[in-house]
């Protein structure tokens, strides 16, 4: 018959088994939430991006642009739109970065070589030949990304995005509004209005392409694979810490 010692031992040992695996348990629930990395119901896809990035890129030169032009605009409208489109222009990019960190994306820090192309050509014209620039570069600008706006409002699955495109909406239309008030822009250069074809590389195709691409949101699958590994790890953990006692 087994010693009272003994069977203390074992009942402790018992015991103690129940108490590790309660804890690894315990601990396995705490991966299944802490694995949604993107918040539920996120859906980014290359739409989404491509609005975010158009919409930064467009504040990193052309609020530099808008103050340039309220500083040497050689017409007072002119210098008048340039303020008010820098003034904007820093209230949207406000929107995209919050927008972006609720989204966890990463948006750029720089204009482009062809916007800093731009920011030089203005920075190098004055007089009425600022003003003719200033307004032009802008309002083809304007243009080009008012589509994407759209393309992406009619297509994206999340809220934060969707919010995003109403506001830059309002604020690119007030925009090319403002630039034609000032009379200089030239119609017969304007680019015409045709949307590309999906598979050609600008914004308007990514927001197409990318409206019924792969989401970024986590897979309840992966997060169950995952909990169900460390539950296992745990449970083989649990038994060499046992075996061992």
């Amino acid at each position: 018959m087994a010693s009272l010692d003994s069977v203390r031992r074992r009942r402790g040992h018992r015991t103690h088994r129940v108490a590790v695996l309660v804890v690894t348990f315990l601990a396995g629930l705490v991966v299944l939430p802490g694995m949604a990395v993107a918040a539920p119901g996120v859906q980014m896809n290359a739409a989404d991006v491509a609005l975010l990035n158009g919409v930064r890129l467009a504040g990193l030169w052309e609020m530099p642009a808008g103050t340039m032009a309220a500083d040497k605009g050689q017409s007072a409208r002119v210098r008048e739109v340039g303020a008010e489109i820098a003034r904007q222009h820093g209230v949207l990019d406000e929107l995209v970065v919050q927008a972006a960190n609720k989204l966890g994306a990463t948006l750029p820090s720089d204009p482009t070589a062809e916007q800093k192309g731009w920011l030089t050509e203005m920075q190098n014209a004055s007089g009425a030949q600022f003003d003719q620039i200033f307004v032009t570069r802008l309002r083809v600008a304007h243009g080009k990304i008012f589509p994407v706006i759209g393309a992406v409002r009619a297509s994206t699955r999340d809220n934060t995005v969707r919010k995003l495109a109403d506001e830059a909406n309002k604020f690119v239309n007030d925009h090319m509004a403002m630039l034609e008030s000032t009379g200089l822009v030239r119609w017969q250069q304007m680019p015409p209005a045709a949307i590309p074809a999906a598979q050609q590389d600008s914004l308007v195709a990514a927001a197409q392409a990318g409206a019924a691409g792969p989401s970024v949101a986590i897979s309840t699958t992966v997060v169950w694979a995952v909990f169900l590994l460390a539950l296992g790890a745990g449970g083989y953990a649990t038994w060499r810490i046992t075996r061992r006692s």
